[in-house]
């Protein structure tokens, strides 16, 4: 997969980057009347994002950056918490040229305090359903950010262009899609198509889709975070990374939790045939956008990255293939 010029990684790690991203950080802080009592940490390096923390005496402050096939992230947070200030929380400052960010500190995460309980699953699960209800009709506004279309019409011609596309890479390349199993995969795009055409058919919306939903991503306030894998899609596609991580637990009943989604949209009841209809549609949809979003992503990733990693984009594609 050929990449940028200088890959995300080593342009955020270096002594120039750095230090123009700490200056910002101290001048945004002191714009908000905030002062550093300490050293700016880079504390994590992703292929797709960076965070650096700013001690302060309110409390540390979280800087992030996010790769280029991310960095609407800043705009789009702005955009949701004016949206929904009750289930976002509205930054301290952005820079929406580079992708740029810097936020208060939320405390831990629904995840990180316990093992996620049936509760803490349905309040997050019931906040991302409110989120999604308040912004359906904000479909310019949220696509001028820069999030990608991926509603369910756009889904076919999406499916063929990363077929294709992964299909040309070099073999040795991880994201590389041999002939066979291309073949398999577009021998699934029927499948595909009347999948979307179910969705498009159905009472739920086109919206907001958070890509990467759970209780590491829901503060214990319930507001939502992290907001880099968005898409605009079917509202149903929200539930395929909760319903993936439930499916490894032997302790959560899964209908149980989708439940509290549904009662937000008054949308067919899980366990009944209408919801499993649509269910299944939207997995089928929501495994093309998520190929999509890392393909997009490792674009600006180093080999050794893309040699770690570079296998989603098509384990996402061909799990077109699952039963």
């Amino acid at each position: 997969m050929e990449g940028t010029a200088q890959a995300f990684s080593e342009r955020v790690t270096s002594a120039q980057w750095l230090d123009d991203a700490r200056s910002w950080i101290s001048d945004r802080a002191a714009v908000a009347g905030i002062a550093l009592t300490g050293p700016v940490e880079q504390r994590r390096v992703r292929p797709w994002s960076t965070q650096l923390v700013a001690p302060t005496s309110d409390g540390p402050l979280w800087f992030k950056a996010n790769c280029p096939s991310m960095t609407f992230e800043p705009a789009l947070h702005a955009l949701l918490a004016d949206v929904a200030p009750d289930l976002v929380a509205a930054p301290l400052a952005l820079d929406v040229d580079r992708g740029w960010m810097l936020t208060a500190d939320r405390g831990l995460t629904l995840g990180d305090t316990r093992s996620p309980t049936t509760d803490d699953w349905r309040g997050a699960l019931a906040s991302m359903g409110d989120l999604q209800r308040r912004v359906a009709d904000l479909r310019d506004e949220v696509l001028a950010t820069g999030v990608v279309d991926c509603s369910p019409a756009t889904v076919p011609g999406r499916l063929d262009e990363l077929v294709e596309g992964l299909r040309a890479l070099p073999a040795d390349d991880p994201s590389h899609l041999d002939a066979d199993d291309a073949s398999r995969v577009l021998a699934r795009r029927p499948a595909v198509v009347a999948a979307a055409e179910t969705l498009e058919a159905s009472a739920l919306p086109v919206t907001l889709q958070h890509g990467d939903l759970h209780p590491w991503n829901t503060f214990a306030d319930l507001r939502v975070f992290d907001f880099g894998d968005v898409q605009w899609a079917h509202a149903l596609e929200v539930l395929s990374v909760p319903w993936r991580i439930v499916a490894e637990t032997d302790d959560l009943v899964w209908d149980e939790l989708a439940e509290a989604w549904a009662d937000v949209w008054d949308a067919p009841r899980p366990g009944s045939d209408a919801f499993a209809t649509l269910f299944a549609a939207a997995t089928l949809t929501e495994s093309v956008s998520r190929a999509q979003t890392w393909r997009d992503a490792l674009v600006s990733a180093t080999d050794a990255e893309r040699a770690d990693l570079g296998d989603a984009p098509r384990l996402h594609l061909l799990r077109l293939l699952e039963p």
